[in-house]
């Protein structure tokens, strides 16, 4: 299975608080985040990892390019892009057919749940599966309505009764482009609008709690993930 990587942000918040290296650099707990998805996602057995970058960081490209020599399973592209959701698109011919795991660069979990998580996936016949999360540390989170089986029937902005929101992990298939690719034409600019989108095409998506997923946004953050990472 194919795994992408989602690393074309600006990171301008991290920079403002005054945070030098650039987001998918950033070291939690000795290892710099890009790393940390590469090692993880090899370790699954990754047939291939696509990368996105922009063309804005020099460091991420020299470090990447550097991590493509040593690693044949990376492949790498530099494109600045307005968001994640075009990010999404421009990995889509890397991707190509068949199963894959896609994720932004900052998105921190514990390894034992990921490994269980992909294996889930890879055992079931569903169109989609989300990474999900109780645990809400979001400025905007997404959340997520499910029925009793877990199969996702919403997305919302607003909790609305939800139990769950987004951990920002998506496996699907290439099933999941045409509804991308309608995302896009249409002027859509949001991972979560797709989201919604996917519903209404039809495809059957279902929800796999996380106990506590992390995002990497502000200075305050790398501490937070770090802790998290060693269980305290």
């Amino acid at each position: 299975m194919k795994y992408g990587i989602l690393a074309a942000g600006e990171g301008k918040r991290l920079a403002e608080e005054g945070v030098p290296l650039p987001k998918p650099l950033v070291r939690l707990c000795g290892e710099a985040m890009i790393d940390r998805l590469i090692r993880v996602f090899t370790e699954c057995g990754a047939s291939e990892i696509d990368i996105i970058i922009n063309g804005l960081h020099k460091e991420t490209l020299e470090h990447l390019s550097e991590v493509c020599k040593k690693n044949p399973l990376v492949c790498l592209k530099v494109k600045t892009t307005p968001s994640s959701m075009h990010s999404f698109f421009e990995l889509m011919p890397l991707l190509g057919e068949g199963r894959f795991c896609l994720t932004t660069v900052d998105t921190i979990f514990l390894e034992e749940e990921f490994r269980e998580f992909i294996s889930r996936f890879e055992q079931s016949d569903e169109d989609g599966m989300m990474a999900v999360t109780d645990f809400v540390d979001d400025e905007k989170p997404l959340y997520i309505s499910t029925d009793d089986k877990l199969n996702i029937t919403g997305f919302h902005d607003q909790k609305e009764g939800c139990r769950f929101v987004s951990g920002g992990i998506y496996c699907l298939s290439h099933k999941a482009f045409p509804t991308l690719r309608r995302c896009i034409e249409a002027g859509k600019a949001r991972m979560r609008n797709f989201q919604r989108q996917l519903i209404e095409d039809g495809l059957r998506l279902v929800a796999y709690p996380f106990s506590k997923i992390l995002d990497v946004d502000h200075a305050s953050d790398i501490e937070k993930a770090e802790a998290f990472l060693r269980g305290l």
